[in-house]
């Protein structure tokens, strides 16, 4: 019923697994968290975070949920405020209701109508592995193309 002390630190050694997409955690409305997030599942935000996020699933920030911050992520939908870059692995889909203000490197991006965006977008190419802002204007600039924001 219970584990021992020594099968603990092998539990605890997650960095081979694969992401579970059973598996979400969550930051309910009116909870806010400033510091380094960092999940190896989903992680969906209805409150505030301020700092970093870094999750090896996906990632959904609900019409609550504010962020304030560098996001990275396999995929995203965002339905609320984002503040800061976004560095998405596969999809990143703005919902009608999103606010986005900051950089996107992404591979594929989706805008519905009525979400706004507000900065530069790169994408197709892959995602840069070292998110360094001057490797990614000179690397970023050859491709690079600024979106425009849909109202």
């Amino acid at each position: 019923m219970f584990r021992s002390e020594k099968s603990a630190p092998a539990a605890m050694n997650k960095s081979a697994e694969t992401v579970n997409p059973g598996k979400i955690n969550s930051i309910m409305e009116g909870t806010s968290l400033v510091g380094e997030i960092q999940s190896d599942s989903n992680l969906r935000v209805d409150g505030r975070v301020k700092g970093t996020i870094n999750v090896r699933g996906r990632l959904i920030v609900g019409q609550s949920g504010v962020i304030e911050g560098e996001v990275t992520c396999q995929s995203s939908d965002i339905e609320g405020t984002v503040l800061g870059r976004v560095n998405c692995q596969d999809l990143l889909s703005l919902k009608a209701t999103a606010k986005l203000q900051g950089d996107i490197n992404t591979k594929k991006l989706a805008i519905e109508p009525g979400a706004v965006f507000t900065g530069n977008c790169s994408m197709g190419g892959g995602v840069l592995k070292e998110m360094d802002p001057v490797r990614l204007r000179t690397e970023g600039a050859r491709t690079e193309q600024p979106a425009q924001a849909v109202r």
